[in-house]
């Protein structure tokens, strides 16, 4: 068998691990005795004094598994045990450190304070990413029209990027800012199907990363059991209980990073104050959807960040580091959607655009998409729609100044009105004296002939000049 730092899975763990029987023992878990006997101790010393079900609760292992442990770490004198309750089981007894054991616990929370969940190994996590891989996913014609029923946007560049969910290959979203860009990308994941399954945290060389976190791990509905319920299910003429270890019946993650990207962040950390490492949002997003928003903008350069992306968008595999040297392999299995204001040619050269699979651009709207979106609007905010207000809004203000028509604008004005009958304490009404305020507020009146002039420069830059330094 392969080193738990490869990505080769034991026959046991190759179809799924969140599907297997919890473990019975600690050779079933895959975790070493010595470092259970540390968990728990470190446990007790955060808690105080637990007694055995709530410990078996607390690390997510049954108590068949816990009771060597604590037997072991009685033996050393580093547990006592009082009686709480008078059932005469062992549920009454109430165990807590020593003063040896306090010291101890000390000093395995110095090399990591890691006191959750017991972790699962890297190989079952792997092998837990390649049963439930986004590319197996299936997109149809149908699932873009039910995940987007409620959006404007061009059919064309719909088709594109459900045809791109198909390819398993990163999607690259360009056009003006305000043209919808981000908000397409995320709603992507309307169109990732089935509950997964994640760890509560990861075993790597004998280093615990924590994994799960409830804010990018949701459950698909309420129906989905809590994490850390026990799960039982019927196997053959009798139960058997789920690894509890895993959080079950979760949606594919969407994980979306911006501006404030840096290198640093697409690493594992290690917090030398918490002593805890913190998993990169690209790993979290495993099985799902990994957005990388406002290319280009971020503190390192474009070309810097995707060469970060080559290996992995080629062989869906990543390589992270621990704090203490080791090297080690991890699956990369998301449907990465960068966005940007600028072109792809701009950004990257040859040898990064060629593992792009689609380039999709979203252009300004139509006409009759932007009345729809303003109508829209003009709903979600409890206004009339008037038709020769909307007229005059595109004759004397978009005409004149050349401004495209943009998806953010309708929602983005119907707001200004919005605001400036609520400061008069009337009924907010579209007509041309509140459409006239509220582009004055957003575009500094005449300076829309100015804000439209410089647009259209850049658009012509972002075209002819590279950035890739």
């Amino acid at each position: 068998m392969q080193a738990e730092h490869g990505l080769v899975a034991t026959a046991a763990e190759s179809s799924a691990p969140a599907d297997a029987r919890a473990p019975r023992s600690v050779e079933e878990t895959g975790l070493s005795f010595l470092f259970l006997t540390e968990l728990v101790l470190k446990v007790l010393f955060q808690r105080g004094q637990v007694r055995l079900p709530e410990l078996a609760v607390h690390i997510k292992l049954s108590i068949s598994v816990i009771t060597p442990l604590v037997t072991f770490l009685r033996d050393e004198k580093l547990c006592e045990v009082t009686r709480s309750g008078h059932s005469g089981t062992d549920a009454d007894l109430t165990y807590h450190l020593t003063d040896a054991g306090a010291l101890r616990a000390t000093a395995c929370l110095n090399r990591n304070a890691y006191a959750g969940p017991a972790p699962v190994t890297l190989a079952a996590y792997v092998a837990q990413v390649a049963t439930q891989s986004v590319r197996h996913l299936h997109v149809t014609r149908a699932d873009v029209a039910g995940a987007f029923s409620d959006v404007v946007a061009s059919q064309g560049v719909l088709d594109q990027m459900g045809a791109a969910m198909n390819s398993g290959r990163a999607m690259f979203i360009y056009g003006q800012a305000g043209s919808g860009k981000t908000f397409l990308a995320e709603r992507l994941c309307g169109l990732l199907h089935g509950a997964i399954a994640v760890p509560y945290a990861i075993m790597i060389d004998a280093e615990v990363v924590p994994f799960y976190d409830p804010v990018q791990h949701q459950p698909v509905a309420a129906a989905a059991s809590a994490p850390g319920d026990t799960i039982s299910i019927e196997f053959g003429d009798r139960n058997r209980t789920l690894d509890a270890r895993w959080v079950r019946g979760l949606q594919r993650p969407t994980a979306l990073t911006g501006g404030e990207l840096t290198m640093e962040m697409l690493d594992l950390r290690f917090d030398a104050n918490t002593r805890l490492y913190q998993a990169p949002p690209h790993l979290k997003a495993n099985n799902g959807i990994f957005i990388i928003d406002d290319l280009g903008r971020q503190r390192c350069s474009p070309l810097e960040l995707m060469n970060r992306w080559i290996v992995p968008m080629d062989r869906g595999v990543d390589y992270l580091s621990l704090h203490t040297g080791l090297v080690f392999q991890v699956p990369f299995d998301v449907v990465v959607v960068f966005s940007s204001n600028f072109l792809p040619e701009r950004l990257s050269d040859g040898a990064f655009l060629r593992r792009l699979g689609y380039k999709i651009e979203v252009p300004p709207q139509t006409q009759a998409e932007y009345e729809l979106l303003f109508r829209q609007a003009c709903t979600a905010h409890g206004m009339a729609f008037d038709a020769d207000a909307f007229a005059y809004l595109l004759n004397e203000h978009h005409a004149k100044d050349q401004t495209p028509l943009l998806a953010c604008y309708p929602r983005d004005l119907i707001r200004q009105v919005r605001d400036l009958a609520r400061y008069e304490n009337t009924q907010p009404k579209i007509d041309r004296r509140s459409l006239d305020w509220a582009w004055q507020n957003y575009f500094a009146g005449a300076g829309a002939r100015r804000v439209a002039a410089e647009q259209q420069k850049k658009e012509r830059e972002r075209r002819d000049s590279p950035i890739l330094g």
